[in-house]
C-alpha cells in the first residue's frame, strides 16, 4: 500500500486552486487589461522558479460523504523565488476571489510572506490589486461581529508591514483598484510602481461620495495624483514595465541590512572625461540648465536609476553605479524653483537619505541649492519644520558622503550639503557661488542706506554687487582653507569614482539606529 490516492488529492487540489476565482472572472480581469496574480508571479520572476506556499489553503465545500465538491482558494498567493537569480518573497493579491478583499482571504498567508522576508533575509515584492484589510461593510454581517481594526491577534500584519522597512527591501507593485490596506502596503516601500490604469486611494468612490465629492477612480488616486503627491515613486503602462522596474531597481540592493550591494564588473572608464560639462553650468546665475545629462555624464554609463522623479521636483533622487559599485545620487534641479528646498522635496530627500541608510549606499550630492523655498507657500507648507526633519537625516546619516558643489550654497539649506560632525569629501566646481544670502536681492536690504541716498539707484546696486562679486570668488574661500578643493569640472568622474573605492570598505552591513520611515 501506498499514499498514491492521497498525493492525486492533493493534485486535485493544486488544480481546483490553480483555477482561482473561475473561468468568468479570470475572463474578466483579462477583459480589463490585466493579468491574473498567478501570471503576474511568473511574468516578473525567473522561469519555472516560484515556490508557492500554502497553495490549498482556502474554503471548501464538502457532500454528505465528506467528499470534497468545490474549492475557492484564499486570494493570497504567496512564496519563494529568484529574481535574476536571487532569492525573494513574493506576495500578491488574487482579485479574482472577492477582488482581493480581506474577507476572502486567510490572514497567516500575507503575515507569513512578511515573516518569510524578515526571518530568511530576503527581499519581498508585493503584487497588489484589492483592499487588503478586514474586508468590506458586509463583513459585519458575514461573521456576526465588527472587526476593530488592531484588535487582539490584529496587529501582525501591520507591524511587519513596517518593520520589514528597516530589514529587507521592499518593492510594491499597483495593478488595479489598491484600498484601504493595500494603499498602506503599496506605500510602506523602498520602491513603488503603478500602472496607470490602476488607482490608490484610502477609501474609494463610494465612501467618499457620501463626503459630497463625487468622482470616478482615477480623478481620486490615479498615478498623476499619486505620483505628484510622492504616494508613489513611478507609473508605467504595463504591468511588464512595471515588473521590469521591479527588477532593476533589485539590483542595486542588498538581499538585507546584514549584506552589502553587490559590485560589478565595470565596462566604462572610471577616468572618462565629459568635455560637455566644461561648460555645464551657465555663466548667467538667473539660467537654469538639465541636471541629468550631468548625472549620466558621472555615472557609469546607463545606470542611473531615477526614483520619485514627480515628486519633490526642486531634488532628484535615483540610484546609480560608479566603477561599478552602487551609490545614491541626490542632485539640485534647477529648473523648478531654482533647486531650492520646498517643503516636499525636503519629504524626498528624507526618505532618500534614509534609504541609503538603510541598506549602506554611499551617497554622492551634486549641489546648486539656493536655499529654502521663500514665500506664502513655503510658510504654508511648513517649509522650515520639513527642512530641519532633512537636515537630521542627513546629519544621522552614517554612510560615506561626497559633495560636489556645482553652483549654489546659500543659507541653512545651503548647510546641509553633508553630514555635520563628521568627515566626508566635498569638491567646488568654478562655478560654485556660496553665502548666507544670494546677492540678487540682498544687496537693497543690507545696503538700503546707501542705496537710498544714490541717485542712480540700479547703478547703485550693480555697483555694490560688482564689488561684492569679486570677494565672494570660490577662490577667495579656497585661501582660506573654507573649500577644501577646486576641480575642474571634467575630473569629476575620477574622483567620484575613487569616492566609491574608498567607500566601500566603510559600509557596516548591519540595521541601521532606527527604522526605515515609509
Amino acid at each position: 500500500m501506498n499514499w498514491t490516492a492521497e498525493l492525486e488529492e492533493l493534485r486535485h487540489r493544486e488544480a481546483m486552486a490553480r483555477e482561482m476565482g473561475g473561468p468568468d472572472k479570470v475572463k474578466r480581469q483579462h477583459d480589463g487589461g490585466r493579468l491574473t496574480v498567478r501570471e503576474r508571479v511568473e511574468a516578473l520572476v525567473d522561469r519555472g522558479s516560484f515556490h508557492e506556499v500554502g497553495a490549498i489553503a482556502g474554503r471548501a465545500e464538502y457532500d454528505g460523504n465528506g467528499d470534497l465538491q468545490a474549492f475557492t482558494p484564499s486570494n493570497c498567493v504567496m512564496g519563494r523565488a529568484l529574481v535574476d537569480g536571487r532569492p525573494v518573497v513574493v506576495v500578491g493579491d488574487d482579485f479574482t476571489v472577492r477582488g482581493g478583499s480581506a474577507d476572502a482571504t486567510i490572514r497567516e498567508k500575507p503575515i507569513m510572506a512578511e515573516r518569510m522576508a524578515a526571518e530568511l533575509r530576503l527581499p519581498i515584492i508585493r503584487l497588489i490589486e484589492g483592499s487588503g484589510g478586514g474586508g468590506s461593510v458586509k463583513t459585519i454581517e458575514t461573521t456576526g461581529r465588527a472587526n476593530l481594526p488592531g484588535g487582539v491577534g490584529g496587529t501582525q500584519l501591520y507591524y511587519q508591514t513596517t518593520a520589514n522597512m528597516g530589514l529587507v527591501p521592499v518593492v510594491t507593485l499597483g495593478l488595479g483598484s489598491v484600498a484601504g490596506l493595500g494603499a498602506a502596503r503599496l506605500a510602506a516601500a523602498h520602491y513603488s510602481v503603478m500602472t496607470k490604469s490602476s488607482a490608490m486611494f484610502v477609501a474609494g468612490p463610494p465612501v467618499v461620495a457620501r463626503l459630497g465629492e463625487k468622482l470616478e477612480k482615477r480623478d481620486l488616486g490615479g498615478w498623476q495624483i499619486q505620483c505628484k503627491a510622492g504616494a508613489v515613486d513611478d507609473a508605467v503602462e504595463t504591468e511588464e514595465e512595471a515588473f521590469a522596474l521591479a527588477r532593476r531597481f533589485l539590483s542595486y540592493m542588498p538581499s538585507s541590512v546584514f549584506d552589502l550591494p553587490a559590485a560589478v564588473r565595470n565596462r566604462d572608464d572610471p577616468a572618462r572625461r565629459d568635455e560637455k560639462l566644461l561648460a555645464a553650468i551657465p555663466r548667467d546665475p538667473r539660467q537654469a540648465y538639465k541636471v541629468r545629462p550631468i548625472i549620466e555624464a558621472l555615472v557609469d554609463r546607463d545606470s542611473f536609476f531615477e526614483m520619485g522623479k514627480w515628486f519633490g521636483r526642486p531634488v532628484v533622487t535615483g540610484l546609480a553605479r560608479l566603477d561599478g559599485r552602487v551609490v545614491a545620487v541626490l542632485a539640485s534641479d534647477p529648473i523648478f524653483q531654482g533647486g531650492s528646498w520646498t517643503a516636499d522635496a525636503c519629504q524626498k530627500i528624507i526618505r532618500f537619505v534614509d534609504l541609503a541608510e538603510t541598506f549602506h549606499l554611499p551617497v554622492v550630492y551634486l549641489m546648486d541649492c539656493p536655499g529654502f523655498a521663500v514665500g506664502l507657500e513655503a510658510e504654508k507648507t511648513a517649509t522650515i519644520r520639513w527642512g530641519v526633519r532633512a537636515m537630521a537625516a542627513v546629519n544621522q546619516c552614517r554612510q560615506p558622503w561626497c559633495t560636489i558643489i556645482m553652483r549654489n550654497a546659500f543659507g541653512v539649506a545651503g548647510v546641509v550639503h553633508q553630514p555635520a560632525g563628521r568627515y566626508s569629501i566635498r569638491y567646488a566646481w568654478p562655478s560654485a557661488r556660496w553665502g548666507s544670502l544670494p546677492l540678487e536681492g540682498g544687496v537693497e536690504a543690507a545696503y538700503a542706506a546707501e542705496v537710498a541716498a544714490a541717485e542712480d539707484k540700479d547703478a547703485k546696486v550693480a555697483e555694490i554687487e560688482d564689488r561684492l562679486q569679486k570677494l565672494r570668488s570660490p577662490f577667495r574661500t579656497a585661501e582660506a582653507f573654507w573649500v577644501e578643493e577646486i576641480i575642474d569640472p571634467r575630473e569629476s568622474r575620477r574622483l567620484l569614482c575613487e569616492f566609491a573605492r574608498l567607500a566601500d570598505p566603510l559600509r557596516a552591513p548591519g540595521p541601521a539606529s532606527f527604522t526605515m520611515r515609509p
